[in-house]
């Protein structure tokens, strides 16, 4: 079936106060010693987490940071700092030793940046910053950084009730978004079944060596949700060798062609998963372009957002552009998830 990629509980912690810098630090080193870090690299990745959530507590906006499992290889950990600050004009400048500036994350960076496995930056004036780090256990190799997915629980909602699932395999990344009805444990009852079914489908489609055809498995999620509060579904398939993606949605789930000029809507028809559907669920197909990125998030991020707006960032991993759109298009009056899929193998 390939490599299954499921949505997990992600937990933004606010960078407010002094106070939380401590505790981001032991939950950096709790997740690094249960994958296997050995002392010297979970002590760089706690300084370099320290470094991180001190200059956003001290020059950051709205400041939160996110501590996980890589999506891509579950034994690395993700960290994500992002801010809604003044921005850098000058990255390359920020990352010298010894720079310092009342913007965003000027202290440390360059730091920051020696002590991760692999990290990028993105911000722009006015706007933010996004720092998303990397951090493997000796001897492991670096992910391909080709998926990313991101959620966010309304207010302060413990559980979200969006989600998604991504099966990966050698020739095509494909994608499911579940929007569960509603908020709290029911809405993220309808999107677990979704990604169970989803996946469920997946294994049917390995073990008979056929590729996933979105439209029928929108269909066998629309069954499977029945007996719950049900949801706005889309699945999406890329296949890396021909830049082919094939679609299918039912309800309210976005998903867009983004490239650096702009982004084509992706068609889905009417309807409730688990009660409400047409008929025939049609499939449509679309060409991905050359430096293109396939994006794909539920109503809790605004359809405003213009990939023009920020320059470069279709060319930055898909946690970078995942976390920048959550942050900016991201609404606090719902659920939100996005999922970001990058077509280069």
């Amino acid at each position: 079936m390939g490599t299954v990629i499921p949505s997990q509980n992600d937990v933004w912690t606010r960078a407010e106060d002094a106070s939380v810098i401590g505790s981001l630090r032991r939950a950096a080193v709790t997740l690094a010693q249960a994958r296997g870090f050995g002392e010297k690299d979970t002590g760089r990745m706690a300084v370099a987490v320290s470094e991180a959530a001190s200059n956003l507590v001290k020059h950051a906006v709205e400041g939160v940071m996110l501590i996980r499992p890589h999506p891509e290889l579950p034994s690395a950990i993700e960290i994500v700092a992002v801010d809604r600050g003044p921005g850098m004009h000058d990255v390359p400048r920020a990352l010298r030793d010894g720079y310092s500036t009342t913007g965003t994350l000027g202290i440390g960076l360059g730091g920051i940046a020696r002590m991760a496995s692999a990290y990028e930056i993105h911000s722009v004036p006015g706007t933010g910053t996004v720092v998303a780090m990397c951090f493997i256990p000796r001897g492991a190799s670096l992910p391909p950084f080709r998926v990313g997915g991101m959620s966010r629980p309304i207010g302060e909602e413990i559980v979200c009730g969006d989600a998604y699932t991504i099966v990966e395999s050698d020739s095509a990344t494909t994608v499911m978004v579940c929007d569960g009805l509603g908020h709290g444990d029911a809405a993220a009852h309808a999107s677990r079944e979704a990604g169970r079914v989803f996946q469920q489908e997946a294994e049917r489609a390995a073990l008979a060596g056929t590729a996933l055809v979105p439209a029928a498995v929108v269909e066998q999620i629309h069954r499977g949700l029945t007996r719950t509060r049900g949801g706005a579904v889309a699945v999406a398939r890329l296949d890396r060798a021909t830049g082919v993606v094939r679609f299918a949605g039912l309800g309210n789930v976005s998903a867009w062609i983004a490239h650096p000029e702009g982004r084509q809507g992706l068609i889905s028809v009417p309807g409730i998963a688990g009660h409400q559907a047409p008929r025939t669920l049609r499939q449509y197909e679309y060409a991905m372009p050359s430096h293109g990125v396939l994006v794909l998030h539920s109503d809790g991020l605004s359809d405003r957002w213009n990939p023009a707006s920020y320059p470069g960032l279709i060319t930055y991993s898909p946690s970078v552009i995942a976390a920048t759109l959550l942050r900016d298009a991201g609404t606090r009056r719902d659920d939100a998830c996005v999922v970001v899929v990058r077509p280069e193998t």
